[in-house]
């Protein structure tokens, strides 16, 4: 059975990754900050698949952290497959005059370094074992720009152009880099960015049918189940009602 990491399993994307992987038999371990629903995820996984998971609580930006648990990983599950680097978040939405210096370094810490720490950490195994595939859960963010955008927008970018790099590292080792870009995807993503204010979060999606977490695993999942001698380099995918990063139809 192949093994496959999923960073930012707790919910959205990367929950739903999980979910299509161990339908299709896929031992897993999973990595979140909320303990609690990493074992409600493994319990239920192990319970309706039959597969073996193992949960790490950790968060991304912790580079300490990040070595302590995956250096907890057994020998036997280190032949893993699939790293799917996940975890990712915006915070505020506002003029570059006016950000908030916080939630900036919380974006680059995640979404940037968190994963290059965890990247760094499983990257030579993949190599000693000379196969396995990346995938790099980026946005359509990061090839455009928005109002307001600019440090998550630069994130972003950042994940893009280090797909890219990988691929070209990885390569003599025989290891597929994926960067894929979702555009509008209902999660906990504006929530999140828009620190709990659950009004503000919602209005993005009124009026349009924005993509599901579902929706993204499916594309992974394509992604990662081509033939071996196939790579996918970038997938950039919006719901039908968006054209951009900023024209959408609502209605």
């Amino acid at each position: 059975m192949k093994i496959a990491l999923i960073t930012g399993a707790t919910a959205g994307i990367g929950k739903a990754t999980a979910q299509l992987f161990a339908s299709n038999n896929i031992n897993l371990i999973l990595t979140g900050r909320r303990k609690d629903r990493l074992q409600a995820l493994e319990s239920e996984l192990k319970k309706t698949y039959g597969i073996e998971v193992i949960s790490l609580c950790f968060d991304v930006q912790n580079s300490s952290a990040v070595t302590s648990a995956l250096n907890s990983i057994p020998e036997v599950w280190r032949a893993i497959d699939i790293l799917v680097n996940n975890a990712g978040l915006a915070m505020g939405l506002g003029p570059i005059q006016e950000g908030e210096l916080s939630d900036w370094e919380q974006m680059i810490d995640t979404n940037i370094k968190g994963l290059l720490y965890v990247t760094r950490h499983i990257s030579p195994w993949l190599v000693a074992n000379k196969k396995g595939h990346i995938v790099n859960i980026s946005s359509i963010a990061g090839t455009q720009t928005y109002p307001n955008g600019n440090v998550y927008c630069a994130t972003k970018h950042a994940v893009v152009g280090l797909s890219k790099s990988m691929r070209i590292d990885l390569l003599p080792y025989g290891i597929r880099v994926t960067s894929i870009s979702p555009g509008m995807v209902e999660t906990e993503f504006s929530l999140v960015r828009f620190k709990g204010d659950e009004e503000r979060a919602k209005k993005p999606y009124v009026g349009l049918q924005p993509l599901s977490a579902d929706d993204i695993a499916d594309t992974v999942w394509y992604a990662v189940s081509r033939k071996a001698h196939v790579n996918i380099n970038d997938i950039e995918i919006t719901p039908t009602a968006q054209a951009n990063v900023r024209d959408t139809i609502k209605s």
